[in-house]
C-alpha cells in the first residue's frame, strides 16, 4: 500500500515525544532486522530540511528537535509495519509540519503566562559552511523574522513557510495542511501581504554588519557610552528575554540614550568572555561565564550602518543547547 502523505497519528492533535531515548529506536531497528543503513540515509538527507521547517514554525531548537525525532520514529514504525512510503520527503514533511502546527496551537496558551518578552531560541549559524546555507532563506531565519511569524496563525504560518521559504508546490502544501489548493493559495496571499508589510530590513553587506557589530560590543565591554550612542539608530529598541529565570529587561527599551545606559551594566561582567558569532544569520555575540557556560546571547539588526534592534536572550532554558557541556545524541549511530 502506498501512502506518500497521510499516516495514522499525524493529525494536528497528535503529541510530540519529549526527549524519548533515541537508543530505543536503534534497538527496535535491530530487533526487527530493519535496514538501518536505509533509515540512516533518509535521516541524513532529510533531517536538515525537517529541522529548518520545524524550527521556523516553533521558534525553539529543543522543540524542533523533538518534533523531528517524533517524525522519524513514526516513519520507522510505518516502514517496519510493511507500509510502502513512496516519498519519504513528502511523508516526513507532512508529519513534521502537522506536529509543528499542533505545537504552535498549544504554545499560544502557554505564552500568555510567559514572564516578560518572548524571543525565539537563538541559533549560532556561522559554524555552517556557505554551501550548506541557502542565501534565499537566510533572512527567514533571523530572530526578527521569527518574531514576525508569531502574528500568523499556525496553519497560515505553515502555508507561508512551505511556499515562500521552502518552495513547496500548492498541491504538496494542500496535502500537508489538509486544505484545498485554492484555499492554500488564498492563505499564502494573505500571509504574504501581512509579512511583507512588516518584514525587517537588514544591512546588505555582511562585512559592514560584522564590523559594526564588533565596534558595538567593544564599546559595550569598554564602557564607552558616547561611542555606543553613535552606533545606534535614533529609534533603536532593545528587547530582553529572561523568562523569569534570569536577569532581563521586563519591557522593551527605546531610544539611543536609554539603550546605551542599559548596556552600562555590562561593565560588571568584565570577568566574563565575549565570543563574536552569527546569530540566526545576523551579527551577535555570546557572553560566557568563567565556567564556560553561556549567560547571554545578543543579536543585532543593522540597517543603513546603524544598530536598529538589539535582542538579548538570557533564559537558561533557551541557551542550554549552546552549552559546551551538553551532550547531544544523534538519532542514528
Amino acid at each position: 500500500m502506498t501512502r506518500p502523505f497521510v499516516t495514522p497519528g499525524c493529525e494536528f492533535g497528535a503529541g510530540v515525544t519529549k526527549r524519548r531515548p533515541v537508543l530505543s529506536l536503534l534497538e527496535k531497528m535491530k530487533s526487527n532486522n530493519a535496514p538501518q543503513t536505509k533509515g540512516k540515509a533518509v535521516y541524513e538527507h532529510l533531517q536538515p530540511l525537517l529541522f529548518s521547517i520545524a524550527y521556523r514554525m516553533v521558534g525553539s531548537t529543543s522543540d524542533a528537535e523533538d518534533i523531528v525525532q517524533e517524525a522519524f520514529l513514526r516513519f520507522h514504525r510505518e516502514s517496519s509495519s510493511g507500509t510502502e512510503i513512496e516519498s519519504p520527503k513528502a511523508w516526513l514533511s507532512t508529519v513534521t509540519t502537522r506536529l509543528a502546527i499542533n505545537h504552535v496551537q498549544s504554545a499560544r496558551v502557554r505564552r500568555e503566562s510567559y514572564v516578560g518578552t518572548w524571543l525565539p531560541e537563538p541559533l549560532i549559524t556561522d559554524t555552517e559552511s556557505e554551501g550548506a546555507r541557502h542565501a534565499e532563506t537566510a533572512d527567514s531565519l533571523s530572530l526578527a523574522f521569527l518574531v514576525l511569524l508569531e502574528s500568523l496563525g499556525p496553519v497560515e504560518r505553515a502555508v507561508f513557510l512551505l511556499r515562500e521559504v521552502f518552495d513547496y508546490g500548492y498541491d504538496e502544501i494542500a496535502d500537508v495542511v489538509g486544505r484545498s489548493e485554492d484555499n492554500c493559495r488564498q492563505i499564502a496571499v494573505r500571509a504574504r501581504r501581512s509579512v511583507e508589510a512588516k518584514r525587517p530590513r537588514f544591512e546588505a553587506s555582511r562585512k559592514k554588519r560584522e564590523e559594526l557589530s564588533r565596534r558595538f560590543f567593544d564599546a559595550v565591554m569598554g564602557g564607552d557610552t558616547e561611542g555606543l550612542i553613535g552606533l545606534l539608530a535614533a529609534d533603536v529598541v532593545a528587547y530582553g528575554d529572561g523568562g523569569g529565570n534570569a536577569p532581563a529587561i521586563s519591557r522593551p527599551v527605546f531610544g539611543r540614550k536609554k539603550v546605551a545606559l542599559l548596556f552600562r551594566r555590562a561593565q560588571r561582567l568584565v570577568d566574563h568572555s565575549l565570543r563574536h558569532v552569527e546569530i540566526n544569520g545576523q551579527p551577535g555575540a555570546v557572553l560566557i561565564d568563567p565556567d564556560g557556560h553561556p549567560l547571554f546571547v545578543v543579536s543585532l539588526d543593522i540597517v543603513d550602518g546603524l544598530v536598529q534592534t538589539v535582542r538579548a536572550v538570557s533564559n537558561p532554558d533557551k541557551l542550554r543547547h549552546l552549552d559546551p557541556g551538553a551532550d547531544p545524541r544523534p538519532l542514528f549511530d
